[in-house]
């Protein structure tokens, strides 16, 4: 490990605990990373401004990688941007409309844009998406939409994925948790992402640590060498990662960080 340079890690599901919580034990061991000049890439399906509210006062030290890859920025300004164009917006909005069971909201850089829902739908959604408005006509929607999340209550790889798998071969189409499937523009997902950051900084895959849980870590764990699955990830990501770690309430993270920074003395 005395070769890291850059640490990377998924959140929901990985660094964050059930209850969407980082721990104090990271950021304690953050500081131990920035003073051995090791940096750290917070990579998630969540929005920009979500994430930033997560990591606090630690947020403009940090890269983040929000939406699934679809934006990148460090200290509030922006390295990477993927949107849908207009006329592929629309196909998918008169797509998603007639899924049964399937919820979807429109992911810009400061908001969300949520198909009018129940009130209870709208509130499980907000701890995801702090800034949204509820809309009923695509029209209204007046920003770049990076991705379309897409929530079913029970199982989105059962329930949803087999009515979107269709438009792989001109989007990205992910089930990127156990609720949600993600459609973005075909070149976005948290892999493209980090090869752009690997490049920007200088910083080869050998010189990579990742950390991840769900389907749309997976191109991600791939330009890593030293690539963790949590104990509670999908078995897709434990098929490719190269080493597995705690699960996510048990320190998973953290617990390897540790390593890291005893290897780095």
């Amino acid at each position: 490990m005395k070769n890291v340079k850059m640490v990377i890690s998924d959140m929901d599901g990985t660094l964050l605990n059930s209850n969407h919580q980082v721990s104090d034990r990271f950021f304690e061991l953050y500081k131990q990373l920035k003073q051995k000049d090791i940096l750290f890439v917070a990579a998630s399906g969540r929005p920009y401004y979500s994430m930033v509210d997560k990591f606090g006062t630690i947020k403009n030290d940090i890269t983040i990688v929000a939406e699934n890859g679809g934006l990148v920025l460090q200290n509030d300004q922006l390295l990477l941007s993927n949107s849908l164009s207009e006329e592929k917006l629309k196909m998918l909005f008169d797509l998603t409309g007639t899924i049964k069971d399937a919820y979807p909201l429109f992911c810009t850089k400061h908001k969300a844009y949520i198909k009018r829902t129940s009130d209870e739908l709208i509130t499980l959604f907000s701890e995801f998406y702090t800034n949204y408005t509820i809309i009923d006509s695509v029209d209204e929607i007046k920003d770049d939409v990076i991705k379309i999340a897409l929530y079913n209550i029970t199982n989105s790889e059962a329930n949803i994925y087999p009515h979107v798998q269709h438009l792989k071969d001109e989007f990205n189409v992910v089930v990127s948790g156990n609720h949600w499937v993600d459609i973005s523009d075909k070149i976005t997902n948290k892999g493209h992402a980090i090869e752009f950051l690997q490049k920007h900084y200088n910083v080869k895959p050998s010189e990579t640590m990742a950390f991840g849980d769900y389907n749309n870590d997976y191109e991600m764990l791939q330009l890593a060498s030293y690539s963790y699955a949590m104990a509670n990830a999908h078995e897709n990501i434990k098929s490719i990662a190269n080493y597995q770690t705690k699960s996510n309430d048990e320190f998973g993270v953290e617990y390897i960080l540790e390593q890291l920074i005893l290897e780095k003395k």
